[in-house]
């Protein structure tokens, strides 16, 4: 591995930051920082302007980088763009400071480095964070491991799907408090292996959990999870809605856009109960 990495470092309105964010992770990137109103920096780092957010991607080759760059600039006319070369070692430790773990009702999430000081009377689930979704930090995450331990706690042995399932993190949840079935599917490999990885550590292995499409998989399932941005949401209505039993969690939405996914999946005779919400984000909830 070279001894250097690259930032790429983005200053833009605030409401353009999803966009952005959808971009740089779809260009490769290792890793995004956010920092705005939702996440706002750690003390002695730089936070963002009034009504802008930074968003910072790191890259491990020039070329992705510089072409990354070229098309943030081009995509986003109001931004301004920075690409700065920094030591390896800086990144190690950044990364690290930037993983929080969390606590969410009966559930401890969080670092390898970390594990040691979890409190005794949780149950403890250790994410090796080589991606920066679903370490247990993100609201959406934090949101969906709430009703997954509501859930888990009045239904002992329930079948769970979780679509998308990225680091495992919500499939694993599941199953430490006690789900039977549990199956996570992501379309991206290196999620799908990095779930395998977490699924072992944390003593999950009976997780299924694979790169299947939807149609692929057996349902339905008591309990449906689905921590994915909302335009995804919409466009899997039709295929995440039949495997739901008997309650659906979805999460990945501003509120902005709750009307819109919400709609998407009443059209398939779910019903709305009360969510929740985290900042800008929010979590819709169904049952059948």
């Amino acid at each position: 591995m070279s001894q250097t990495y690259l930032s790429l470092t983005v200053e833009l309105p605030e409401d353009q930051s999803e966009a952005v964010q959808d971009v740089l992770h779809e260009s490769g990137a290792m890793g995004l920082e956010v920092r705005d109103r939702e996440a706002p920096p750690m003390p002695g780092v730089r936070g963002p302007n009034p009504g802008e957010a930074i968003v910072i991607a790191y890259f491990e080759d020039m070329d992705t980088a510089e072409a990354v760059r070229a098309q943030v600039a081009e995509d986003f006319p109001d931004a301004r763009v920075l690409l700065e070369e920094k030591p390896q070692q800086d990144w190690s430790n950044e990364w690290k400071a930037l993983i929080k773990s969390v606590q969410v009702g009966r559930l401890w999430v969080g670092p390898p480095w970390e594990a040691d000081s979890a409190p005794q009377d949780k149950v403890r689930i250790v994410i090796e964070p080589k991606m920066a979704f679903g370490t247990g930090d993100h609201p959406t995450t934090s949101l969906c491991l709430a009703a997954i331990d509501t859930y888990m706690g009045s239904h002992p042995g329930a079948s769970v799907l979780d679509v998308g399932t990225g680091t495992g993190v919500l499939a694993i949840a599941a199953k430490k408090l006690g789900a039977g079935r549990v199956v996570g599917t992501d379309n991206d490999p290196t999620s799908v292996e990095l779930a395998h990885e977490n699924a072992s550590v944390n003593s999950t292995p009976d997780v299924e959990l694979s790169g299947k499409e939807l149609t692929q998989v057996k349902g339905p399932f008591d309990l449906v999870v689905a921590n994915i941005l909302a335009n995804t949401l919409i466009a899997l209505a039709p295929l995440i809605a039949p495997k739901v039993k008997d309650r659906l969690i979805l999460a990945g939405v501003l509120a902005h856009q709750k009307a819109e996914v919400e709609a998407a999946f009443t059209a398939h005779g779910l019903t709305p109960e009360p969510g929740a919400a985290q900042g800008e984000w929010v979590r819709l909830d169904f049952h059948r």
